[in-house]
């Protein structure tokens, strides 16, 4: 393991070295990679313009990002810019020299790359949306072809931009970032084959939620028992991190757990909501879908622009859950509504 190990390092001090003037590409691929983006930019846009499709997302990055949790739990994955400091492979010659970027020290284990899992199932998703409204449309066979090339063809190209700038931050090794794209294929083509997803009653939602935070939180404190740290990972990244302020506690894996939960919980119950059953009886136009995207990313900005304080984690944790809820009671729920009452009111002023 530690061969390729020292593969991978090779790999990231090549692309420091030789690609460093795509650093701003390479983070920015990082960034979006994220399933941050996700939840606050790419759903409130198909929710509003395809409902399954935005659906699918969803539950595609929880179902995804849990799965990677558990994965990285239990294949125990080293990260480059702590394992060149432990490693005895190179024994007493010199180490390789990593650059660490404010997006490299995250506190999990590495394998396999969350970036890359969620970036690929994500892509996966939004892909075989456009293929299939395509198909719908009765797009002309030669067409279609050709989109579904282009397609493809982008989504590589955006998966290796995207696991490059991981091994390029020296956040992960080469074959992490692979079985993440993998991983994330996968798990995308089976949520996708779940009809269930897209009529899901809040019990389902309730009990979803409920039974992904047991197991993870069950698993956890089953090895802890029995004498095995998941968290191990902490203390290198605080030890191995070049400055203190970069190690986030948002990059922890139950902060991750517990952000994804309030998604899917915050989902369920935007869908259920009384208000979104009244708004989904009325009409609604392009100009009203639009309007709905619109404000709907306008307020998710300003809500994500709310920090707190990571000093005590039992209220850092219920504060990511609660935020990641609400995130997705804008867009299904409040905006909605909210524009039904003020075009109502415009109508009824009109009549008068």
């Amino acid at each position: 393991m530690d061969l390729l190990h020292s593969w991978g390092v090779e790999l990231a001090v090549h692309l420091q070295t030789r690609y460093s003037r795509y650093e701003g590409l390479f983070s920015l691929a990082s960034t979006v990679a994220d399933l941050h983006t996700t939840f606050f930019w790419l759903f409130p846009i198909w929710f509003h313009l395809r409902r399954d499709t935005g659906l699918r997302l969803i539950w595609v990055a929880v179902i995804g990002d849990w799965l990677n949790l558990v994965l990285k739990w239990v294949l125990f994955g080293e990260r480059p810019y702590w394992w060149v400091h432990e490693t005895r492979f190179y024994g007493a010659g010199p180490v390789p020299s990593l650059h660490q970027f404010p997006i490299t020290c995250e506190t999990g284990p590495g394998s396999p790359s969350g970036h890359a899992m969620g970036a690929a199932g994500v892509w996966y998703v939004m892909v075989t949306a456009l293929l299939s409204i395509a198909t719908k449309k009765r797009c002309p066979p030669l067409l279609y072809r050709f989109l579904q090339t282009v397609l493809w063809t982008l989504m590589g190209l955006v998966e290796l931009v995207v696991c490059m700038s991981r091994v390029y931050m020296a956040a992960h090794f080469p074959h992490q970032v692979i079985a993440g794209v993998i991983t994330g294929l996968l798990v995308a083509e089976v949520v996708s084959r779940e009809k269930w997803i897209y009529s899901a009653s809040m019990k389902r939602y309730v009990f979803t939620t409920l039974f992904l935070t047991s197991f993870a939180v069950g698993f956890y404190l089953l090895l802890k028992a029995v004498g095995v740290d998941l968290l191990w990972t902490m203390e290198k990244a605080q030890k191995w991190c070049v400055r203190p302020e970069w190690v986030h506690m948002d990059t922890t894996p139950f902060a991750s757990l517990l952000r994804n939960m309030g998604t899917l919980f915050g989902l369920g119950l935007g869908l259920h909501s009384p208000l979104y059953t009244e708004t989904k009886k009325k009409s609604t136009g392009a100009a009203f879908r639009m309007g709905c995207i619109i404000i709907s990313l306008f307020l998710l900005q300003l809500l994500d622009g709310w920090t707190f304080s990571s000093e005590n984690y039992v209220t850092f944790y219920f504060l990511s859950f609660g935020k990641s809820a609400v995130a997705l009671l804008i867009p299904t729920t409040l905006v909605p509504w909210a524009l039904c009452g003020i075009f109502q009111g415009k109508s009824e002023d009109k009549k008068l």
